[in-house]
């Protein structure tokens, strides 16, 4: 082969390498363009941010951006969660008023005594908002879904609306409404587990071992002085007031945990809908109708005729509603008393006018959580039996 042959095809053979080149770099800078145009940090297991936060894994995502377990060096190679925001300015201004809320809280609460979610410090990290919090477990959604819905035993539930219920009057004496309360956004400290046969359904069920709580995500928590957007809440855990567009206030949220404590019960979401008309179908069907004055103030009259909710029964959704949804009370599985004042506090926490729900503080005060306080009792009976016998 000629010398001129050989340059003739080491100039092609370069050419098709530069090519070569030229497609992987911009297929690679494409791909980090996409990534930058979504607003996540690009991050790789064993990254260290802020000469500190050394990245183990991702825990989770959200439209909000993403949420990593960290080794935090500068506390003694401690878990850690960190919660990366988007690096979007909506996304950033909004991790700033959650800041906000969850300083007040740290200020409220500096021994975590009141269920929340610890948040450990944050900070800027190229434009994404980075926050640290106590490393949790799963969320009480996450293990149900992972028990293949198997409900949750009475007294756990007990144990979980107490501390609940107790977070919340917490945020509300402090002037806050949490806004988004649902099961996801509780999140177990530890949701190690044993293994025990269920008669009842003839299979093998997970039984969480420690029923301790932490309310989180308090990125939607709106102060009673700050603007109220219209539409809060996550479809299924919407209170009526806000449905009506009534406006809303702190009793929003306690309608939430009675869906929530609904859903531990049953193992399924109470109202199983994406449409308002329907939503309000269904809350007809299972707590009866709704009153007469919050439908006159509503302004959301399209949904009403002649002061009655415009529904047909005998459409498909009609159907849908009745084949799904009945009284509350016949969704009990027990009549024993304990399930009985269970319902009862549901029922409470329930009522359509928000200023005749049940508060947080009065609910801990319901018969249902009575036994939490038994086992002292029971102690200082046994003391005063065995004081009896030593004489």
């Amino acid at each position: 082969m000629g010398k001129t042959e050989l340059l003739s095809l080491y100039k092609a053979f370069m050419d098709c390498l530069c090519a070569c080149i030229s497609k992987d770099a911009s297929e690679a800078g494409a791909d980090v363009e996409r990534k930058a145009e979504n607003g996540h940090l690009i991050y790789s297991r064993g990254d260290v941010l802020q000469d500190r936060y050394e990245i183990l894994n991702t825990l989770g995502e959200g439209t909000f951006g993403k949420v990593v377990h960290c080794l935090d060096h500068d506390r003694g190679g401690c878990f850690v969660a960190l919660k990366i925001i988007k690096n979007l300015e909506k996304y950033r201004e909004a991790a700033k008023l959650e800041i906000n809320v969850l300083e007040k809280i740290m200020e409220k609460d500096p021994r975590n005594k009141h269920h929340c979610v610890q948040m450990l410090g944050w900070f800027n990290h190229c434009g994404h908002m980075c926050i640290s919090f106590e490393l949790l477990s799963l969320s009480t959604f996450d293990f149900l879904k992972n028990n293949n819905f198997i409900p949750y035993p009475l007294h756990q539930i007990r144990h979980m609306a107490h501390q609940i219920c107790h977070a919340v009057s917490f945020l509300h004496d402090n002037q806050l409404t949490h806004t988004d309360l649902k099961p996801e956004n509780i999140l177990f400290v530890d949701s190690r587990y044993s293994v025990v046969y269920n008669a009842e359904k003839k299979c093998n069920e997970k039984r969480v071992s420690d029923t301790t709580v932490r309310l989180v995500d308090f990125g939607s928590a709106t102060f009673d002085h700050e603007h109220h957007s219209s539409i809060i809440s996550t479809r299924h855990y919407r209170a009526p007031e806000v449905i009506l567009d009534l406006g809303w206030s702190h009793p929003c949220d306690v309608w939430s945990i009675g869906c929530i404590l609904f859903e531990y019960y049953a193992g399924a979401t109470l109202f199983q809908t994406h449409d308002n008309k329907e939503h309000l179908a269904m809350m007809e069907r299972i707590h009866g109708p709704l009153p007469q004055e919050m439908i006159r103030r509503s302004r959301k009259q399209k949904y009403f005729y002649h002061g009655r909710l415009e529904w047909n029964e005998c459409s498909a959704a009609g159907r849908y509603v009745k084949g799904k949804c009945k009284p509350l009370q016949k969704y009990l599985s027990s009549q024993s008393s304990e399930h009985r004042h269970f319902f009862d506090l549901l029922g409470r926490m329930s009522e359509y006018e928000p200023s005749t729900r049940v508060t947080p503080t009065s609910a801990l005060a319901h018969p249902f959580f009575s036994p939490l306080a038994q086992p002292q009792r029971r102690r200082s009976q046994v003391w005063t039996n065995s004081c009896d016998l030593g004489r």
